[in-house]
């Protein structure tokens, strides 16, 4: 299975629920002229407590779903996807250009004075291998202390529409409060179902503390590879067709689409 080498093709991308939005968003807003596919694996949300196994699995899936709906690049919106599976992705599928998301671990690493950053993620991109190999050359090369936590609970309180709840409260205090005390100056969201939280936790930490998140970096390494395959759809004329798909609960995904879009369209698949 390949993939399109039509400019006019859409970019394809997917994630376990709604996280992947917020990469969406940084996508459409750098290439406004492309099409794009997401599609948002909702009903086996969330994947940070799964097997490997399982998530290569469901992600493979994805995969075969979107190069089916004539994907031209696929982008692994999804943190936990990206450490567990992408490197089976790459392999499998050669000829497609594949765009992983990890933690912005390294440009928090480089900025840190205190050279204590704090990252927030799910328990399957902690425990990777991919995190651990870039975490341990960061340890050693910038001398920096990483402090992992696992963000339990909070993707499936956001794909429960339940984000201003004190539930979610409760539980960003009981991850955040730790870090802070641990003098952090850097905070990085390492799953992309976090930035919907973004005022809550800055209500919750200092101001000196800087919050990062890789959805910038990711659209522009998609444009990059998108430019180098000559993939770029430059025409500005056209109006880019957009479809967002969850296989769960379509309501949750339709809560977090972006009122000053045309030509989007949420369903099912």
């Amino acid at each position: 299975m390949t993939h399109s080498t039509s400019r006019t093709a859409p970019i394809g991308l997917f994630d376990s629920g709604v996280g992947g939005t917020t990469i969406w968003k940084e996508v459409n807003a750098l290439m406004p002229n492309e099409n794009t596919l997401f599609i948002a694996d909702n009903k086996n949300a969330p994947y940070g407590e799964k097997t490997k196994e399982e998530i290569i699995a469901l992600c493979d899936a994805n995969t075969r779903f979107l190069l089916e709906n004539n994907a031209k690049i696929i982008v692994v919106a999804c943190n936990t996807g990206t450490t567990n599976a992408i490197s089976y992705l790459r392999n499998k599928y050669k000829e497609v250009p594949f765009i992983g998301i990890e933690p912005a671990i390294k440009p928090a690493s480089l900025q840190s004075v205190t050279k204590k950053i704090g990252v927030l993620a799910t328990r399957s991109t902690l425990a990777s291998d991919l995190f651990a190999k870039t975490s341990e050359h960061l340890k050693q090369e910038e001398q920096v202390e990483i402090i992992e936590q696992v963000g339990e609970g909070l993707v499936d309180l956001i794909e429960a529409g339940r984000i201003k709840s004190p539930e979610m409260t409760l539980l960003l205090r009981k991850y955040l409060l730790p870090m802070i005390a641990e003098g952090i100056d850097y905070l990085v969201l390492g799953c992309t179902h976090y930035p919907y939280l973004l005022p809550q936790i800055q209500e919750l930490i200092p101001p000196h503390i800087k919050v990062i998140d890789s959805g910038y970096a990711v659209a522009k390494q998609t444009r990059n590879i998108l430019s180098q395959h000559h993939l770029l759809n430059d025409d500005a004329t056209a109006e880019p067709q957009h479809l967002w798909l969850a296989n769960g609960k379509v309501e949750v995904l339709q809560q977090f689409a972006p009122k000053n879009v045309e030509h989007l369209k949420i369903s099912t698949f």
